[in-house]
């Protein structure tokens, strides 16, 4: 899928501002703050999804669950084009600019040395 599109089409899940929402027992209002703070949320306990998957796999003995770690990273993603449309930012811009940084600070791909060095950072 086109990340424009998945952008456009994760909006549909997206409170909206104004709308009414019960927290512990209470009806709040809400605003563009207290969507952007969901989202970052969301994706933090997302990204800890991945996270656990991961460990579970690595020290825990568990095989990976490849289907349940697509789902989760899917879930990741609906996440940041979330905070994405929620800055006004715009997800392709977003990883043109990031592959843009990364082959700055790896011109001949990972190597320890340039991580150290970080070409993108003005020191």
């Amino acid at each position: 899928m086109d990340i424009k599109r998945f952008q456009e089409l994760s909006q549909r899940t997206m409170p909206t501002i104004g709308s009414q929402v019960n927290v512990e027992g209470d009806e709040v209002t809400m605003t563009k703050h207290l969507i952007t703070a969901n989202y970052a949320m969301g994706l933090a306990g997302e990204a800890g999804e991945v996270t656990d998957l991961i460990k579970k796999s690595v020290f825990h003995g568990h095989s990976l669950d490849k289907e349940e770690a697509e789902k989760e990273i899917g879930d990741v993603m609906h996440y940041v084009a979330g905070l994405a449309t929620l800055l006004d930012l715009d997800m392709e811009t977003i990883l043109d600019k990031n592959i843009k940084k990364l082959q700055k600070r790896f011109p001949n791909g990972f190597n320890s040395a340039d991580s150290v060095k970080r070409a993108d950072i003005s020191n």
